[in-house]
């Protein structure tokens, strides 16, 4: 899997643990629902947290506050109408540990930034809350995170610079399985092995 897309992944998932908070807050409006779970960050973040503490964090709030099988199912694309049930949750899993592994060990850059939920405007089925990450240099980053809300908000995508989190994810899963001749499972294998270190 790229370098690109591990920065960019560090990023969305650094935010993405930034905006993961207790449940019940601000379950009303989506925009305060992100802006108080994004004041977590220090708490989360900091370098003095065990890297095995943000790994576990990790994978609680990203089965918490993602919606996982609906990220998970997008990510695989076309290739989640061929993979077998039992592919498709192994998937789901192996997802889970996937971005939990590569991704807490960058997560303590983004802590003690500032992190501020602006507004948000209804598009078809989902709500869009547009959020700025101030970094401690002044440099701004705007990020903006696609919720659907079953019961509760759940983020299903997120949006740094115009680029979405789950189509490059799809691409990249993508280009792996066309290297194993198309088989999901060359995926699997693949994903396995790098969690598995």
């Amino acid at each position: 899997m790229t370098r690109r897309w591990h920065s960019f992944c560090s990023l969305v998932f650094a935010v993405g643990l930034l905006t993961a908070a207790p449940r019940g807050m601000a379950q009303a409006d989506p925009v305060a629902f992100i802006n108080q779970l994004g004041t977590q960050a220090i708490q989360v973040l900091g370098p003095s947290v065990p890297q095995a503490q943000r790994v576990q964090r990790f994978r609680e709030l990203f089965g918490t506050d993602f919606d996982v099988p609906g990220i998970a199912q997008f990510t695989l694309g076309r290739y989640w109408r061929i993979a077998t049930p039992e592919q498709q949750q192994q998937y789901i899993g192996l997802l889970h540990d996937y971005l939990a592994q590569a991704y807490a060990g960058r997560l303590a850059q983004y802590a003690g930034e500032k992190f501020n939920a602006l507004n948000s405007q209804q598009q078809g089925g989902e709500t869009i809350v547009f959020s700025e990450i101030t970094r401690n240099d002044g440099g701004k980053i705007r990020v903006e995170w696609h919720l659907i809300n079953n019961g509760g908000w759940k983020i299903t995508d997120a949006y740094v610079a115009g680029v979405s989190m789950k189509i490059t994810q799809r691409d990249e899963f993508g280009s792996v399985i066309q290297q194993g001749g198309g088989q999901v499972q060359y995926l699997l294998d693949r994903l396995r092995e790098k969690v598995s270190r």
